[in-house]
């Protein structure tokens, strides 16, 4: 029921706002559950707490999904708005007064994948502080941290080479991916979706396929993953990926699919030696942010 009007009319908790806005973005109590750090439980008591004191449902679900109800998708903008507020007020007395431009660079994949969930975060903590991001090949991307044009950069790189002498974020393996129910690996030869000459993916798939004495043609050749994985989507190819790529539209082939393992990469990092206190606080935010990847498998 509607709260009488000649009663004071009940505050929001931010934090019950929080976890709704988590929720109507994720699609799943559970996921949202982990990354408001609560429980599952909890969360579906604070969406009880929410739906209580405003009379109104905001999630319909089902066995498969949580959608948002229109009275929920009206109170979504009104929660964001809060919370930026709250964000806002919040910094002036608590974050450091740290304003300045940050020049970041970054390979096509995880600026594609990982960049924009980091920065949006990033901004939300330090908004005097604006990122200019620069996507190129991690070969051009060092040459533009030695010639001073980037202040920090993100790099990948095979994960037998040095990190071009930057610290190492993440390591993991790169496989073989293709489309689900797909038969492309199945082709000879077979087709392969690339990238670029000095891409650490397609060195070490090409070596992989060189050992096992696989033929190969490139059928598809591009500068960025959403190119790659159009290709692999399609059955037009398999390409090398790594595996928390993956999405659930894709499958992991391997040995028993008669394809060759490749090996791991890594990702790393190199921030310039004279580091600004916004340069260090754009370094800090992406090594927090691989170390709960690490923890938790989510960007």
């Amino acid at each position: 029921m509607n709260a009488p009007l000649n009663h004071p009319l009940p505050l929001l908790d931010l934090d019950v706002l929080r976890t709704f806005v988590a929720i109507s973005e994720t699609g799943s109590f559970t996921v949202a559950a982990n990354a408001v750090f609560r429980t599952p439980s909890a969360v579906s008591m604070q969406i009880k707490k929410l739906e209580d004191i405003l009379g109104r449902s905001v999630f319909t679900r089902d066995a498969r999904s949580v959608t948002l109800t229109t009275d929920g998708e009206m109170l979504l903008g009104y929660a964001r708005r809060l919370l930026a507020i709250n964000r806002e007020v919040v910094s002036k007395f608590i974050v450091p007064d740290i304003v300045g431009v940050v020049r970041l660079g970054s390979p096509d994949d995880y600026g594609e994948r990982v960049l924009p969930h980091v920065l949006k975060r990033f901004a939300q903590s330090h908004p005097s502080i604006a990122v200019d991001v620069t996507i190129d090949q991690s070969v051009n991307l060092r040459r533009r941290m030695d010639d001073r044009a980037l202040d920090l950069t993100l790099l990948t790189h095979s994960a037998r080479t040095s990190a071009m002498g930057g610290e190492v974020l993440l390591t993991e393996p790169i496989v073989w991916a293709g489309a689900k129910g797909g038969c492309a690996h199945l082709r000879e030869p077979l087709p392969v979706s690339l990238w670029e000459e000095g891409c650490a993916w397609r060195a070490g798939a090409l070596e992989a396929l060189g050992r096992e004495g696989r033929n190969y043609r490139v059928a598809y050749m591009s500068a960025h993953t959403a190119g790659q994985r159009a290709a692999i989507l399609a059955d037009l190819a398999v390409a090398p990926l790594p595996k928390s790529f993956l999405g659930n539209d894709m499958v992991e082939l391997g040995p028993k699919d008669g394809m060759p393992e490749i090996g791991s990469y890594s990702l790393g990092m190199i921030v310039a030696p004279d580091a600004s206190a916004p340069v260090k606080a754009v370094a800090d935010h992406i090594r927090a942010t691989f170390e709960n990847f690490k923890e938790t498998g989510r960007f």
